[in-house]
């Protein structure tokens, strides 16, 4: 059984010895938003492996010559993809679990499909079909304004 990396475990001194960084720096950080740890009911910063982590790809960044801001910005990017990816995958089980359901939806009827048609309304169509000029369309269903 490892150790949570999300686990807030570590006081200041530790996570800047492991980060290779003065505490200093790493209350700037919190300051600026860029790692932000948890807070200990004394109020002190408890850092996880996790913040660690990301204190080194700052590290790494700022040595590149990403300015601050930047790197705040690039975190705050990784972390909407993490979240992206993360509900991708959910959606990804969803559909899975309801691929059945899908399957027998599709082959209902399978050649049927709808489109816009030129005037805006929305024309049934067989597969591979283009909507007809406005003159010859066929209207299913016109929204009321």
């Amino acid at each position: 059984m490892g150790i949570d990396p999300s686990a807030p475990i570590f006081v200041i001194s530790v996570a800047a010895e492991l980060a290779e960084m003065h505490p200093q720096t790493l209350r700037q950080y919190d300051r600026l938003g860029i790692v932000s740890p948890s807070r200990a009911p004394g109020r002190s910063r408890r850092y996880s492996q996790h913040d660690v982590d990301m204190l080194r790809e700052v590290q790494r960044l700022s040595q590149e010559g990403v300015s601050l801001e930047g790197v705040k910005r690039i975190l705050e990017l990784e972390n909407q993809v993490a979240a992206l990816q993360a509900r991708v995958a959910e959606m990804a089980e969803q559909l899975a679990s309801a691929g059945s359901d899908a399957r027998r939806w599709r082959g209902r009827d399978a050649s049927r499909v709808f489109a816009a048609g030129l005037a805006g309304d929305v024309v049934t169509l067989a597969r591979g079909q283009r909507p007809r000029p406005r003159s010859q369309a066929v209207v299913v269903w016109r929204p009321q304004l």
